[in-house]
């Protein structure tokens, strides 16, 4: 293989597969990037088994000559070094050339790196993943999607489904649900799908899903989602991600979702979410995280914590309305700063069914969104 490249798109491709690689991994081929080159151009690819990303540069983009093909081929290159070099490269192009034994040269101005190749016939073959089941979403939307959801998912590897967000399908809407069984959050938007397309059961790991996010585009391009028995596959521009489903049932949450209240309360979003954060600076010193809320017959309501070591933080809020039974509540503050920080709504609504019921949190005016905590039992 010989060939001359731009260093900055070959370093963007790096950066966007790098992304997949773990240290982690058992088989020692996976912690390179393989780098296959031919007439059409550059494929780079890394994996840690879990996911798998695929970046491609064509030989031109437009009018401008990205690579300069002399001879094709294949090398797996130790990602470590491979990305650290080529960021550090004194000029824009960039010649890589493969000797015997897969020994490779990489020039760049006054500099030359040897790097010791491995054979990219040892490298696992990316998963074949048949198109049946397809859909589009806007990057914008599914960045958001991820963003309102990923944070309450489960880092106890012991319930590995519970690791991941549940993607569901149904009457034309896709459906997020990410639970960690003290927290829940869920989003809906509607997408373009083929009539009678259903999806159940498919849990993707919530921090793929944020490496995922992380090279979404941030313009609004239409990204395909194609499901396949264990696998999914993200299309975007000239990158392919693919990830593993989860393995398990993802237990049934629709239950936990009060359908009616006996208290309601609207409240300016930025307020609340100021005193809480004050509240969780003395709440976190006792590693309880524990803030209280109690509501007033004046309409107001009370937000307070306390630590055995440095005092207590009392603030009082109006609130725009509040209605049913007045509550004394006591809840995680950083789960409910989580919830409030991803709301995108100047007023949200809290729903209550009692002291010890879960807290249902929505925007105002919105109900594809919505975040449920669990309250705590306190002596006071």
């Amino acid at each position: 293989m010989k060939l001359s490249v731009l260093k900055d798109f070959l370093n963007e491709s790096i950066q966007h597969v790098y992304k997949a690689i773990s240290n982690k991994t058992t088989i020692p081929i996976l912690t390179g990037i393989k780098i296959d080159a031919d007439s059409s151009g550059m494929t780079l690819t890394a994996s840690d088994t879990d996911i798998s990303i695929q970046s491609f540069i064509p030989i031109e983009k437009g009018e401008l000559q990205v690579i300069e093909m002399k001879q094709s081929g294949s090398v797996v290159l130790p990602s470590k070094f491979f990305v650290e070099i080529i960021r550090k490269l004194p000029a824009q192009h960039i010649e890589i050339e493969v000797k015997e034994h897969f020994q490779t040269i990489i020039r760049s101005g006054s500099s030359e790196i040897q790097l010791m190749g491995l054979d990219p016939e040892e490298y696992p073959i990316m998963p074949g993943i048949e198109e049946s089941k397809r859909i589009q979403i806007p990057s914008d939307v599914l960045k958001t999607m991820i963003k309102q959801t990923s944070f309450a998912v489960s880092t106890n590897e012991a319930t590995p489904i519970l690791t991941g967000i549940l993607w569901s399908i149904a009457d034309g809407k896709l459906k997020f649900i990410a639970c960690d069984r003290h927290r829940l959050a869920t989003r809906e938007t509607p997408i373009d799908t083929e009539e009678g397309l259903t999806l159940s059961n498919v849990a993707i790991a919530g921090k793929t899903l944020n490496e995922l996010s992380k090279i979404l585009p941030d313009q609004n391009t239409l990204i395909d989602v194609v499901f396949a028995d264990n696998q999914v596959l993200f299309k975007m521009n000239s990158i392919l991600f693919y990830t593993r489903i989860l393995e398990g049932t993802y237990p049934d949450t629709s239950k936990l979702i009060p359908q009616s209240y006996q208290t309601q309360l609207v409240v300016q979003t930025d307020n609340l979410v100021d005193a809480i954060d004050r509240a969780y600076l003395l709440s976190r010193e006792d590693k309880s995280n524990i803030v209280k809320l109690v509501m007033r017959e004046d309409q107001t309501i009370e937000i307070s914590s306390s630590s055995s070591e440095l005092g207590k933080v009392t603030e009082e809020l109006n609130t725009e309305s509040l209605t049913g039974e007045l509550l004394r509540i006591s809840f995680n503050s950083k789960y409910m700063l989580d919830a409030l920080k991803v709301m995108d709504s100047h007023h949200i609504h809290i729903g209550f069914t009692g002291a010890m019921q879960p807290i249902i949190i929505r925007p105002d005016e919105q109900a594809s969104l919505l975040q449920l905590i669990l309250p705590y039992r306190t002596t006071t």
